[in-house]
């Protein structure tokens, strides 16, 4: 089927599926639930054939898309009409489909990314089509597989084998109402300046450079153990994934071996064997970029805690790098095994630090301190602010960013927002 029958299908679905019940929509969810579970093994197999990510965290992946289909299964309506106390006989406001809504998703989680945009959308009474990465195509066909097998009508989901070249076109479609893009700045900008001319919604989750910030009243163990794993799961290739490491400088000299001893542990190997803690990149361009990236680091005064020794194609011995403020690496993104550890010498340094970038997704704060704890809440720049945690998006709260990390909300009752039209009903 062409790309023109394909998104004549889904507006032709769309008209039906507007008029389903909520309660019934949430049937169908329960039901892609348990296929979800009963093959989480089968399909984290896919993701990892695809991007090389350790088999246990791909089939987590699986697990937690799992999760996220439940709570929506499970949660309250907030689309009912909403009766408003006024004057008129009648002052209700009802929530509206758009339509056909364009994701453009990444490889790095495959399931997961393009089931969180997915998901919601389509609860809310949308129909879907899906732009994945190029090496995720069998991921995509395999969810588009899934929606059908629990029962959703032909036409609800759909995956498009498209490059990134055709996205213009799917996008400037009038067929098409709103798009959501997963992805870089630069793939941001170009969707949302497509959209913005054809008046369409957008909605972005770009990149980050998040700040795990270590005081000294932190449980060291516990912050070393978490600061490891958020910089090196998924081999570093998460977007919310720790990579600015914020020491207080009287606890460096404590903090920093037991930090290098946990991240140490992660040895690539055989991402198919389930002890193996970190795989290769998903692509050797991208093990290309880093290197180059690191360099550049060195380049402009960064220290070498422990070098980035690239051992094949698209795998590296994970690296950490002593960076000052100022070091122009600081303004991009470092999307695989690389974490920079800078020091600050009190709680407004740390926080000025964490500021002082172009991002701003998800932070996390490490301090037993209700009041020091206040203090990051408040005057953090991000759109999560993890405390004694590693950042992690979860199905019930709000997942989005603040500056050039993007905009709009995913996950929670708040994403089923994301893609209405709000129509206002009065009179007598």
């Amino acid at each position: 089927m062409n790309l023109v029958n394909k998104l004549a299908k889904s507006q032709k679905a769309f008209e039906n599926w507007k008029a389903v019940p909520f309660s019934e929509k949430q049937q169908l969810l329960l039901k892609l639930t348990d296929l979800l579970d009963k093959d989480a093994e089968k399909f984290g197999k896919i993701i990892t054939k695809e991007m090389n990510k350790p088999i246990t965290q791909s089939i987590s992946e699986v697990k937690k898309c799992a999760l996220m289909t439940r709570y929506y299964a499970e949660a309250e309506n907030t689309l009912k009409p909403e009766k408003i106390k006024t004057e008129f006989r009648v002052s209700e406001i009802h929530s509206v489909p758009k339509g056909v809504i364009l994701g453009v998703m990444p490889w790095n989680f495959p399931f997961w990314q393009a089931l969180r945009f997915a998901v919601p959308a389509i609860l809310a009474g949308n129909t879907v089509v899906l732009k994945h990465a190029s090496i995720c195509f069998g991921s995509g066909n395999m969810l588009e597989k899934l929606f059908l097998k629990a029962g959703f009508p032909k036409g609800v989901f759909q995956n498009l084998e498209i490059g990134h070249a055709e996205v213009k076109t799917v996008l400037e479609n009038p067929i098409i109402q709103g798009v959501s893009l997963t992805g870089s700045e630069k793939a941001g900008a170009e969707v949302a300046s497509i959209a913005g001319k054809n008046i369409k919604k957008s909605l972005l989750e770009l990149g980050g450079s998040d700040a795990f910030i270590v005081l000294d009243d932190a449980d060291f163990k516990k912050a070393a153990e978490s600061g490891a794993k958020a910089r090196l799961q998924n081999c570093g290739q998460a977007c919310n994934a720790g990579k600015r490491f914020i020491i207080q400088k009287n606890v460096e000299k404590e903090f920093l071996p037991i930090f290098v001893k946990e991240y140490q542990k992660y040895i690539p190997g055989n991402p198919m064997k389930k002890e193996t803690m970190i795989g290769g990149m998903a692509r050797p361009d991208l093990a290309d970029e880093l290197e180059k990236q690191y360099k550049k680091a060195l380049k402009y005064g960064a220290e070498i805690i422990l070098p980035l020794e690239r051992i094949s194609k698209n795998e590296f011995m994970p690296g950490l790098i002593k960076v000052k403020a100022g070091n122009p690496i600081l303004q991009e993104e470092l999307f695989g095994p690389l974490g920079m550890v800078m020091i600050a010498k009190n709680d407004k340094e740390a926080l000025k630090l964490a500021n002082d970038i172009p991002f701003g997704l998800s932070n996390s704060v490490w301090t037993k301190d209700k009041k020091r704890q206040q203090l990051f809440i408040d005057q953090l720049e991000s759109g999560t602010v993890s405390l004694n945690k590693e950042s992690s998006s979860d199905p019930r709260l709000p997942f989005g960013g603040a500056k050039s990390s993007g905009y709009g909300t995913e996950l929670s009752l708040h994403a089923l927002k994301e893609f209405i039209n709000v129509k206002t009903i009065v009179g007598n």
